[in-house]
């Protein structure tokens, strides 16, 4: 078998991993802010002590932390358009499935953050005259995410290796992109050779930059 990259070109970047690239760095933002957002409410009401609210996010936590991601993808595209009657899209679905599945993996890192943060620093915000929700906002929260930056940064790294999963139903991701790429040009091999060193080359350099910052951090501890 010959290997042949000769048709690497500016060309083929722009018109077929570009676009695809972009669509996976922007499922990844959005995801992850999102599913941090979300997932912040679901470690709080865990937390809160009241059944009412621990034990349907317990539930819901559970419940997607035990299901596999693709699963999930394409239960959500075939099964909701089903529900409220019309498609909503390869994109759409992709961005409100992964902020959902994504948001149990960051509430247990919520969670785990606001737990490892000091009971007396709470107490301290109660003695003068802090309500809960201002204890959370003002003393917690600030701590927490510092506490839990580094294992968000990588689980936000994980995420932008899923993203790959979106070529079940067929949007157009980074690896959908090296895909068409790799028909086109007849060199399927090269190209999902390329998309392995790619996503690597990405993959390894954030996490590098992660380790940096967890040093940093430890060291302004």
């Amino acid at each position: 078998m010959n290997i042949d990259f000769s048709f690497l070109t500016w060309d083929f970047i722009r018109g077929f991993i570009l676009n695809g690239l972009y669509f996976s760095v922007m499922l990844t933002i959005v995801a992850t802010i999102g599913g941090i957002f979300l997932g912040t409410l679901l470690a709080l009401a865990r937390l809160s002590g009241k059944k009412v609210f621990a034990i349907p996010a317990q539930i819901y936590v559970d419940t997607l932390r035990s299901i596999p991601l693709v699963m999930v993808i394409l239960w959500f595209f075939l099964l909701i358009p089903l529900l409220i009657g019309r498609p909503l899209g390869a994109e759409v679905s992709a961005f409100i499935t992964f902020t959902l599945f994504e948001a149990a993996y960051f509430s247990e890192i919520m969670r785990a953050g606001i737990q490892s943060v000091s009971r007396g620093q709470v107490n301290a915000g109660y003695a003068v005259g802090m309500t809960y929700p201002q204890v959370m906002k003002l003393v917690v929260l600030p701590q927490a995410f510092r506490n839990m930056l580094p294992v968000l940064l990588m689980q936000t790294i994980i995420l932008f290796q899923d993203t790959s999963l979106v070529y079940a139903i067929g949007a157009y991701d980074l690896l959908k992109g090296f895909e068409v790429a790799g028909k086109n040009f007849n060199r399927p091999v090269e190209t999902y050779m390329l998309a392995a060193v790619v996503y690597f080359v990405i993959c390894f350099s954030l996490s590098m930059g992660v380790r940096a910052l967890q040093k940093r951090i430890q060291i302004i501890r």
